[in-house]
């Protein structure tokens, strides 16, 4: 189920960031066809003094999205379409008409089935159908 993390600056007003949650959410689905009900997204503000491109402040909007899926589940091409259409939101969203700072990234991070978890189930287990066994307690929760 993936997850996406947008790092922006500057900060922006709520309505904004979600939006922004509201397109990445559409494009996440649209092309990597990915479940909307499960996608969750994270935004965090950086202020403009803490981001710096080349050891100089950012002086334009800066982007940087990282999404996780699982490993395998995309094409090459549908992972190059994802980083084309959403970079092309960013720019429209936060851009200003003077598009983001040069240095704005896009990435798609692909983690293997057996280290990604879903409702306390690696996607692993859930693919073999495993995801209604109830995860084993630690010893040191019983403790407690």
């Amino acid at each position: 189920m993936p997850t996406l993390q947008l790092k922006i600056s500057p900060l922006q007003n709520p309505s904004r960031y979600r939006a922004l949650a509201e397109a990445l959410t559409r494009i996440t689905q649209e092309q990597l066809g990915k479940r909307a009900e499960v996608t969750a997204v994270v935004i965090d503000d950086v202020p403009a003094a803490r981001w710096h491109v080349g050891g100089t402040d950012v002086q334009r909007p800066t982007a940087l999205l990282e999404i996780s899926i699982t490993q395998g589940t995309n094409t090459a091409e549908q992972k190059s379409a994802f980083i084309a259409t959403a970079f092309a939101e960013l720019e429209h969203q936060l851009g200003e008409g003077q598009g983001l700072e040069p240095a704005s990234y896009v990435m798609v991070r692909e983690v293997p089935a057996t280290d990604w978890g879903y409702g306390g189930h690696t996607q692993a287990a859930r693919a073999r159908g495993l995801a209604t066994v109830t995860p084993v307690r630690s010893a040191l929760a019983g403790a407690a």
